[in-house]
């Protein structure tokens, strides 16, 4: 059996694992898109060296945050985790908020070819965005591949050039497929989706971010920075990071980039909510109607029996 934990950013998601996992004899797979990078704990809310000391965790620190990650590569090592984790008899918690990533583990999903990084590429589909509009770069991208351009706004460059740079050199579009004829998942599945009243969460995750500052966010991003770390890299897409940026170089202010952070990762907490109120699988647990992270871990323990 897999038990997957999942549901939007803030709601406790890690913490509640971790009580599971001891409760249960569990390892947790991470299905977090960015805390496979190396050096990024304070703004991904990566597990404590001591957390993950008391329960084994799997998929965190893989990669350096100058390097490319994709979904295809994290379909092949975290159904390898689960299964290790089956073979020697533990119980594997697959828990994140990346749902295109719990979806490449649960289900049958075949990835197209994964195109190598082109500089050069991506610097002449910048120049044409630049040059000729960023309509004009969006309406390449929907000539090639219709349905990654009604993904992707026209404004988002950065997704845009990457979606391009794909499709020009593999000739395929960058959806994922299901595979033919599957229509089960490998795995006996029990997923488990945590909530909040929606007001209390987006004040959580603004108290998050306050949080995040605290604990030195803006230096860990200058020590990715002194490393070779720029805005242009793909792990500086997430939340905060994003934001950030362009304050160190001076082109924002704190201010600004702090209120810029809380409403994408509100933004951000919505799209999740639509992306896992769209299976049926998921049984909901609402967070406010339990004492502490205990007793929802023990209610999971419960019903998976």
């Amino acid at each position: 059996m897999l038990i997957v934990i999942c549901g939007p950013t803030g709601t406790g998601k890690s913490e509640v694992a971790i009580e599971l996992a001891g409760l249960i004899g569990g390892e947790v797979v991470s299905a977090d898109s960015m805390m496979v990078y190396r050096g990024m704990d304070v703004g991904t809310a990566k597990p404590t060296a001591e957390q993950r000391a008391a329960v084994p965790h799997h998929l965190i620190d893989l990669v350096e945050p100058t390097d490319d990650y994709h979904v295809a590569r994290y379909q092949r090592e975290a159904r390898a985790a689960v299964d290790e984790v089956l073979a020697r008899g533990r119980q594997p918690l697959l828990v994140g908020g990346t749902g295109y990533y719990i979806q490449a583990v649960v289900d049958e999903i075949e990835y197209p070819p994964v195109a190598p990084r082109r500089d050069d590429l991506r610097a002449e589909l910048s120049a044409f965005a630049q040059r000729s509009g960023t309509g004009a770069l969006h309406a390449r991208l929907a000539a090639l591949d219709a349905a990654a351009a009604a993904r992707i706004h026209p404004n988002n460059v950065q997704r845009v050039v990457r979606a391009l740079e794909i499709v020009l050199q593999t000739g395929r579009p960058i959806a994922p497929n299901r595979v033919p004829g599957a229509t089960d998942s490998r795995y006996t599945l029990r997923i488990f989706g945590l909530t909040h009243a929606r007001e209390r969460l987006f004040a959580r995750l603004d108290e998050r971010v306050d949080a995040m500052l605290a604990a030195g966010f803006v230096s860990e991003l200058r020590a990715l920075r002194a490393r070779g770390v720029t805005a242009a890299h793909q792990s500086q897409q997430a939340l905060g990071y994003r934001q950030l940026h362009p304050v160190l170089d001076g082109q924002s202010t704190l201010d600004e980039a702090v209120a810029a952070w809380k409403r994408g990762t509100r933004q951000f907490a919505r799209r999740q909510w639509t992306w896992f109120r769209g299976d049926a699988r998921v049984t909901w647990l609402d967070r406010d109607e339990f004492a502490s992270r205990r007793a929802v871990a023990e209610e999971i323990a419960q019903r998976v029996g």
